[in-house]
């Protein structure tokens, strides 16, 4: 006999997993792992770069549904590629986290896409903005997010300090993505680190056995 599916749900692709960003002492660091799960239980893909540019020295992390994140994304894209035309000058961190946030507020009742937005500008240097699933904006100097975010609330708190040099920022964020994916199933891969200063952008990605371990897996 013919098996029908009474769930009416229907579970679309997600992306958030684990992702974070951290401001240090002349830019910020933001990053993620490279997968991504459908309903928090099967993963889809372990290729995934959940890390992507957004304008010269603006970065965002995606979390929620990635149909939904890759839409806004591409809309954000568009509006920040014309207001800097409109301005002659890149856009503010602020002023493409606010892009976002609009967007996710406006369509709240129809997207599931959060974001973590980070970067540098002239005017207020480094910056991370976390964008909430709702269109709630809010200034961080570090944050997580996705499901593996929930194991490493506590090495977040207890390892961040402000004013970090560039190395132990990227050791503290390689760490942090390390710890989630050691104890989240849908969390693994390869770490997608990108570095955002005055002088550029520095892309670094850590292979999933380069690592570090911090208990036996």
């Amino acid at each position: 006999m013919e098996k029908h599916c009474t769930d009416s749900r229907v579970k679309g692709v997600s992306t958030g997993t684990t992702i974070l960003a951290a401001i240090f002492d002349g830019g910020v660091v933001i990053g993620s792992d490279s997968r991504a799960s459908i309903g928090g239980e099967y993963v889809s893909s372990k290729t995934i770069n959940k890390v992507i540019q957004v304008h010269d020295r603006i970065f965002c992390c995606i979390a929620g549904s990635l149909a939904d994140a890759q839409a806004v994304i591409k809309t954000a894209k568009f509006h920040l590629s014309f207001h800097s035309v409109q301005m002659e000058s890149p856009p503010q961190v602020i002023a493409a986290a606010s892009v976002l946030k609009d967007l996710c507020y406006k369509n709240k009742d129809e997207l599931q896409a959060g974001f973590l937005t980070a970067g540098w500008d002239k005017k207020n240097g480094p910056q991370v903005y976390v964008v909430s699933l709702g269109g709630m904006l809010i200034s961080q100097q570090v944050t997580i997010g996705g499901s593996g975010s929930t194991f490493i609330y506590g090495y977040v708190d207890a390892k961040y300090k402000p004013n970090m040099s560039k190395e132990e920022c990227l050791q503290f964020a390689t760490n942090a993505l390390a710890l989630a994916m050691g104890r989240d199933n849908v969390s693994g891969g390869v770490a997608h680190l990108v570095v955002i200063t005055e002088k550029g952008v520095e892309h670094v990605v850590v292979p999933g056995d380069k690592l570090p371990r911090f208990h036996d897996e």
